[in-house]
């Protein structure tokens, strides 16, 4: 079976999808260059599944998959989810000692997430940008001579021959990335594990107390949320959609289901479901 996902290969996408589908096995992997590739494929039907980031527990919600489930390809929902640690790694190329490297490369954003060890014992080392941690780790070991680093995940030293020189140097040991499967068929809410429901709550009318009428249809009928977040519904300033997770099965939880028709009903907002899907586990 063919699964795509955010790649290059290498990167921390690609290690999520090998622990949601365990070894290599019957599974090929697919990388696509960004988000907005993956739903495409999926769309076109080039593969069935593709894995993709969602949300980090440092910086928050990835807009480019929220704006792909509102406004991207009709029919898209979510399989499945994988909740993987971000664990960050000092990769050289094998025979290179610390106090030899130059320079540091790496996603753009890591920098600020390893700073502690940066400044403790890298401080005057040029940090350069990459287009992802995976393309960091290949460029330095493919370098012939210069005494290079790179900040990337273990899955990138693996393929690309290098030595982690220090492991686990990230700030927050806590980081990590809640990822979607997305296909185009919806997943049967069966057996006994907990599962989570997504919708998308679009705004129809603009009126005060909208979000909060909403909302209390759930908080009536005991339904816990887990997640609520608000992306601008490109119509105009001060329009908004909000993407709702709920708690439990709309299949299978009368309480959900119910609460979901009740908004309706009221004619505030159209719902798009993005599906029931078994809550991840951590890694």
């Amino acid at each position: 079976m063919r699964v795509g996902y955010l790649g290059p290969e290498g990167t921390f996408t690609e290690e999520a999808l090998l622990t949601l589908f365990g070894p290599v096995g019957d599974v090929i992997a697919v990388p696509y260059a960004t988000v907005t590739e993956c739903f495409g494929a999926v769309a076109a039907g080039e593969v069935p599944q593709a894995l993709v980031p969602i949300e980090n527990s440092i910086e928050g919600a990835v807009n480019q998959t929220l704006d792909q489930l509102a406004f991207g390809p009709s029919g898209i929902v979510i399989q499945a989810e994988a909740i993987h640690p971000i664990r960050q790694h000092l990769i050289v190329r094998p025979g290179v000692r610390r106090e030899e490297i130059t320079r540091i490369f790496t996603h753009p954003m890591v920098p600020a997430q390893c700073s502690r060890y940066l400044q403790e014992y890298l401080p005057r080392v040029d940090i350069m940008a990459a287009t992802s941690t995976s393309e960091a780790v290949r460029t330095v070991c493919a370098t012939d001579d210069a005494p290079w680093a790179a900040i990337g995940p273990l899955r990138a030293a693996d393929i690309y021959g290098g030595e982690v020189l220090a492991a686990d140097i990230e700030d927050n040991p806590e980081n990590t990335t809640r990822f979607i499967l997305i296909g185009q068929t919806p997943v049967p809410a069966t057996g006994p594990g907990r599962f989570r429901t997504s919708i998308i709550c679009v705004l129809t009318r603009d009126r005060s107390g909208a979000l909060l009428s909403i909302l209390q249809e759930f908080a009536l009928r005991a339904v816990n949320l887990t997640k609520i977040e608000s992306r601008p519904a490109k119509t105009g300033l001060g329009r908004y959609l909000f993407f709702i997770d709920i708690e439990g099965s709309r299949e299978r939880d009368l309480s959900v289901a119910a609460a979901i028709a009740a908004i309706q009903d009221q004619g505030l907002a159209e719902v798009v479901d993005l599906g029931s899907y078994p809550v991840g586990a951590p890694d």
